[in-house]
């Protein structure tokens, strides 16, 4: 096949493909390992798609990764019992940090009426809080990220390291067998400050989430001490996860 060939199909294969694997493209396409990535380093030239580790996201879909209202519709009905099975983790009175994800947001939705201390970096879950009568709400502050509606960077991370939290639910980009990751680097920053001052971390994500790496590594799986996906989780990493010494809840 011809390089004009193999560039078109995979035009084709972002167009319809938030992301695709190196490994995954070679056999699709019958080509070696390096043809792929050199194709793949043409095609992000062009500005179709961004290299990320193991493959590639296509660009219209790296930009609505980092979408708030974009993310809120997307598999909105096994978000939602994602979040009724977190809640059911959660003990009153416990103090909760909650990152700026939108399962993490269908979770806190979940739990507005317990009594609980909360602190987020994201606006539209303070939202979800502002008329709680029995939620302590703290806002951390930092430079707003337009459209995720989190706050991010440096003042944030300050903040974060003057707290503890008995519990931390987060959201993530993606998961493989190297562990978690997300879309970017501000992201990574204020989770990873998260997770330090958290003594338990339940990480809630779709079965979507998992075989792809987002653009930038987060923590190992053992970082996580639960995982809350649904009922479509490939087994594989269902094992993978426990491995880890990670309790599985499916929904």
């Amino acid at each position: 096949m011809k390089a004009a060939e193999r560039r078109l199909k995979l035009r084709e294969v972002f167009e319809s493909h938030e992301f695709a694997d190196i490994e995954s493209l070679r056999r699709r396409l019958k080509a070696s390992e390096s043809t792929i990535r050199r194709d793949l380093i043409a095609l992000e030239e062009q500005g179709v798609l961004q290299r990320v580790h193991g493959g590639a996201l296509s660009v219209q879909t790296r930009d609505r990764l980092l979408d708030f209202d974009w993310q809120s519709t997307r598999m909105a009905e096994e978000k939602r019992r994602i979040a009724k099975a977190t809640a059911a983790l959660i003990e009153d009175d416990q103090t909760l940090m909650l990152d700026g994800g939108s399962t993490v947001a269908a979770a806190a939705r979940e739990l507005v009426d317990r009594s609980l201390r909360v602190m987020t970096n994201s606006l539209p879950i303070a939202e979800v809080f502002k008329d709680a009568r029995r939620i302590e709400l703290t806002l951390a502050g930092g430079y707003l990220y337009p459209r995720l509606g989190a706050l991010l960077g440096p003042l944030c991370e300050q903040m974060l390291d003057g707290v503890a939290a008995d519990v931390l639910i987060m959201g993530i980009g993606g998961v493989t067998e190297s562990g978690f990751s997300n879309n970017n680097t501000l992201i990574v920053g204020s989770e990873r400050k998260m997770i330090e001052v958290s003594r338990k971390v339940i990480i809630v994500a779709d079965h979507t989430k998992f075989g792809r790496a987002a653009m930038v590594p987060l923590a190992p799986l053992a970082v996580a001490d639960i995982v809350v996906s649904d009922a479509k989780l490939d087994p594989i990493f269902q094992n993978l996860l426990r491995s880890h010494d990670v309790q599985v809840v499916l929904t």
